[in-house]
């Protein structure tokens, strides 16, 4: 089993594929890093060997950031955002969506569970 950035790799995918497991790889880097490391994309990730395993490793850790330190940089420019007082780091702070999307009918994802409010029928006219 392949354990790279502290994420098991998945043994039954090619190297190429179970890279991108990989918070922060895609498939553009993913095929740079394998090619760095010399190693064949279309190879199973059961199939590496350790060397191939800790060149993929030290690749990584040399040239990218992934995982942990990724996420804790994206936090820390949407709390930058935040405190700076930014038109984005308000949509973030009221958890709306922030790249200008329509709130009126969409982004539920975003805002969560409908929240009905009384009294809003129509009233019904009496004649």
């Amino acid at each position: 089993m392949a354990r790279i950035a502290g994420v098991d790799l998945p043994k039954n995918k090619k190297v190429y594929y179970g890279l991108q497991y990989i918070f922060g790889i895609g498939p553009k880097v993913a095929g740079d890093v394998l090619q760095a490391a010399n190693v064949a994309p279309e190879k199973k990730v059961s199939a590496l060997t350790e060397d191939e395993v800790a060149a993929i490793r030290s690749v990584l850790q040399a040239e990218y950031k992934v995982e942990g330190a990724l996420r804790s940089e994206v936090q820390l420019n949407i709390k930058r955002l935040m405190d700076v007082g930014a038109y984005r780091g308000l949509r973030h702070r009221r958890s709306l969506p922030v790249r200008g999307q329509r709130t009126r009918t969409n982004s539920r994802t975003r805002k969560g569970k409908r929240k009905t409010v009384a009294g809003k029928k129509k009233a019904v006219s009496k004649k």
